[in-house]
């Protein structure tokens, strides 16, 4: 008997890996999450982090199993798993989330925040709350939110002005808010999957790529492209979604734990978050990265007509608004 049970056991791990349905006591207790960052990532670690503590919130009868570096698929293959229940949760990106539901491609716009404050006022507060529930009737819905700085281009040469983004070839995620940013820039927006694109950079499939500091450094993207121009275009949260069907058979509290859970991990990596911006930062100067500061405003001249396309749709507008107001106080 104690046989036929682990034979159960890792049949049912196996699955999981596989991005199969697991229909096992296990399953109600212990949620699969997958994700394609790799375990340096500082929202590895709080996802890590979360674990830890829900199991302690729940003295032991809820855990979480990662599975990190897209072991499972990249952000979009995931969140469709979630809508078939395939897995429990996922971290999907605003641009990622955009497929499933328009409201987030409002992250995707570029110098949408004045600061760190205006960001965190929307995304933690009642505006994101609010887009974060958009996804329920498309299979699952986000419970937290994770700050992931702010994005910039770096190449083998300075991006100083949108004249020197004229005919390069740019990586960017399958994101239609984002295509249109690098058209307006006039550069040649190229998508390719997060797990690619150091080897696109290499062999001079795209010339340039736009990430934040820990990624430029953590993808070893600093080897390939020694110019890190600070054009600060974009500020995309991360956030941490579940399945409706998960969701839905959780009880009462073990979704009180999991929610708790979840709002400490958030606060964790905010920290982590800090501190990775400046050790990546020292990290690339050693190996000879080159920080570059630009003027921001011809960039925002240049992409300024996409927030009026933007409200030409009512229900983005709406949302658009919300976002400056916030920023009014």
């Amino acid at each position: 008997m104690a046989t036929f049970g682990n034979f159960i056991k890792k049949s049912a791990a196996a699955l999981a890996i596989a991005g199969l349905t697991v229909s096992t006591a296990m399953a109600s207790t212990t949620l699969r999450l997958a994700h394609n960052l790799n375990q340096e990532h500082s929202v590895h670690k709080a996802f890590e982090y979360m674990n830890e503590q829900l199991r302690e919130i729940s003295g032991g009868e809820m855990r979480i199993r990662i599975y990190p570096s897209s072991q499972m698929g990249d952000g979009p293959e995931t969140l469709q798993m979630l809508q078939t229940g395939a897995l429990d949760m996922t971290k999907g990106s605003g641009s990622d989330l955009e497929a499933f539901e328009k409201a987030y491609a409002v992250f995707n716009l570029p110098f949408l925040f004045n600061d760190e404050q205006h960001f965190s006022d929307v995304v933690y507060g009642p505006v994101g709350k609010e887009i974060m529930e958009m996804t329920k009737d498309r299979g699952f819905f986000s419970i937290a939110a994770y700050e992931a700085g702010y994005r910039s281009f770096y190449a083998g040469k300075p991006i100083r002005s949108p004249e020197d983004l004229q005919g390069m070839k740019v990586r960017v995620q399958a994101s239609p808010t984002t295509l249109e940013m690098i058209r307006l820039l006039g550069g040649a927006p190229t998508p390719i999957p997060f797990g690619e694109t150091y080897t696109a950079l290499q062999q001079g499939v795209v010339d340039s790529a736009e990430n934040n500091e820990p990624s430029y450094v953590d993808t070893r993207h600093v080897e390939t492209s020694r110019y890190f121009s600070e054009s600060q275009h974009a500020s995309i949260p991360d956030f941490l979604t579940i399945s409706n069907s998960t969701w839905d058979r959780l009880n009462e509290e073990q979704r009180d734990w999991l929610m708790e859970a979840a709002k400490r991990s958030e606060t964790y990596q905010n920290k982590l978050w800090a501190e990775a911006v400046a050790d990546a930062r020292a990290a690339a100067e050693e190996l000879g990265a080159e920080f570059i500061q630009v003027d921001k405003t011809p960039f925002q001249e240049a992409v300024a007509p996409m927030l009026d396309d933007f409200r030409k749709d009512p229900e983005q507008g709406r949302i658009l608004d919300m976002i400056l107001d916030v920023a009014k106080g």
